[in-house]
């Protein structure tokens, strides 16, 4: 694994699982620069600023690993001291990756929103097959939902409270045609908004 780790970064997380359909253990690696220079001390406290890159990498049959991907914008830099890692985990599990964000002021916000994107190898790209939005008001208790399934083109939007297992769900359809969402196109994971859906925001 440390031939895709660059001088200075380490391996901050890492998961394990098939993408390929190869039925090999293919890895993704959540990798962290350790520059001092990007560390802030904040009165009794540090915020560390420093970059994260996601690497994708597949087994080889022979022997080995090649690169399937590396991105460096998914997971944004920590900007705010009053805010919690952003990254809630990395996952391989039964043939896809899952990355979880999350967006929680620790102080001055009432909000709280995770984020899950679904990812499948599909022709040498991990295209976005999931996209779910966790919405939870802290003083009110609302809780908001959307998933996104690019698979049946369909997404919900259900509307609750988190006291409650019973939330008010509705169903859309995506628009058409649609192009495959890959990683690289999403950008920022905090900040993506779904292309074709509408009455989320409202």
């Amino acid at each position: 694994m440390n031939d895709f780790v660059p001088k200075g970064w380490k391996i901050e997380k890492q998961a394990s699982g098939e993408l390929s359909g190869k039925g090999l253990k293919d890895v993704a690696l959540v990798l962290r620069d350790q520059d001092p220079h990007n560390v802030t001390k904040i009165d009794d406290s540090e915020l560390d600023t420093n970059p994260r890159i996601l690497v994708v990498a597949l087994a080889d049959p022979q022997g080995g690993y090649r690169l399937a991907a590396s991105n460096h914008t998914l997971i944004s830099r920590p900007d705010n001291p009053s805010q919690d890692d952003k990254l809630d985990g990395v996952a391989i599990a039964r043939g896809v990756l899952q990355v979880k964000l999350r967006n929680f002021m620790s102080a001055g916000g009432w909000t709280t929103t995770t984020y899950a994107y679904t990812f499948r190898l599909q022709n040498d790209a991990l295209d976005l097959i999931g996209y779910d939005e966790d919405d939870v008001t802290r003083n009110s208790g609302a809780d908001d939902i959307l998933s996104v399934d690019y698979i049946t083109g369909r997404y919900s939007i259900a509307k609750g409270t988190i006291d409650s297992d019973k939330h008010k769900v509705r169903w859309y359809q995506l628009p058409k045609p649609r192009s495959p969402i890959t990683l690289d196109q999403i950008g920022d994971g905090l900040v993506f908004s779904p292309p074709g859906v509408k009455g989320w925001e409202e």
